[in-house]
């Protein structure tokens, strides 16, 4: 088969039937580790769910900011689902073969959440933003429509330009190995395994890394910075902290998603060496942890997550008691 396929005419595209997933297979206890990734991924989707149902059935917290508190609950279980049910196939059935169709979906979901991960953050600086510097004007600005158009217009921008990514594997010949040297379908060990020209595609991942990354960041910074003058301008200390204090989850999510990426980004484009199980690792982690932790930051440290859940819980003890009386 690979003799016939190297027998094809020039200009003609050939594609395998799959990639083989060889990554973290050298690792010493890697079963173990996907057990811990696996058990990480059932909390993030019972706290997301959690999440996601409380906001959706409350009618008190229908307001933009819980809109893109829910959002981004979705998109943190999605995210989590593209990665770990491919990782228990793979290192736990012992299955590592991936059909090359689903090869790239999975690629697509994957980097199409991590995008809308990242400015779904954005979305929260924002609601930050217009709440502290624009409170008298708020409920204009910041309507549950106007979210909602934003919330729309960064899906369809996020799954437009990942569909054009991901849709230049389908230009690419593949005629060598078909081991790919990551934990999933990932775009640049894929890229690394096609025998013809990458240049287009090496760029355009380039491009996007830089607007995923980058943009996000310097939004935040320049709504933080315009929050931080609009504080110190507030006389009263106990506004300040008040003000402050409702960042402090924000910025919570932004730290544990943007450092990892940030560093591990850094690392790799200034071409420092280290190990390759310890990278993949890395990356692994800082892909399924923010899914994890953020619905957890929200539910303790919101206090309308938190009133909600106190009433479903002391709803849920006045109601028992009563029947075990009958």
């Amino acid at each position: 088969m690979q003799n016939a396929k190297n027998s094809a005419p020039n200009n003609s595209i050939i594609q395998p039937a799959g990639f083989y997933i060889v990554a973290l297979s050298s690792m010493p206890y890697n079963n173990i580790y996907v057990m811990f990734l696996t058990v990480l991924y059932v909390i993030t989707v019972i706290c997301n769910v959690f999440l996601i149902t409380i906001i959706f059935y409350d009618h008190r917290l229908h307001v933009p900011k819980f809109m893109a508190v829910g959002n981004l609950a979705l998109v943190d279980l999605v995210l989590s689902t593209s990665l770990v049910p491919g990782m228990i196939k793979t290192y736990l059935v012992l299955d590592n073969f991936v059909p090359f169709k689903l090869c790239l979906l999975q690629m697509y979901i994957y980097y199409g959440f991590l995008f809308l991960e990242s400015f779904s953050i954005c979305v929260l600086s924002y609601d930050r933003f217009v709440a502290i510097c624009l409170p008298l004007r708020q409920e204009s600005i910041n309507t549950n429509t106007r979210m909602a158009y934003i919330i729309v217009a960064i899906w369809i921008f996020g799954f437009t330009t990942v569909l054009y990514g991901t849709s230049s594997i389908l230009t690419l010949s593949f005629c060598d190995s078909l081991q790919i040297k990551s934990y999933f379908c990932d775009y640049t060990p894929v890229l690394r395994l096609a025998c013809s020209d990458t240049t287009h595609p090496w760029n355009f991942a380039t491009a996007l890394t830089i607007l995923f990354i980058v943009v996000p960041l310097i939004f935040i910074f320049f709504t933080y910075m315009g929050i931080l003058i609009a504080v110190f301008r507030m006389k009263n200390n106990q506004s300040r902290y008040k003000a402050l204090a409702t960042c402090t989850e924000h910025l919570t999510l932004v730290a544990i998603f943007y450092i990892p990426i940030f560093i591990i980004f850094n690392l790799t484009f200034f071409g420092f060496s280290w190990n390759y199980n310890v990278g993949l690792v890395c990356l692994s982690l800082s892909s399924l942890i923010p899914p994890c932790v953020n619905p957890i930051i929200y539910s303790l440290k919101t206090k309308q997550i938190r009133d909600r859940i106190y009433s479903l819980l002391t709803h849920r003890l006045s109601v028992h008691p009563l029947k075990n009386a009958h």
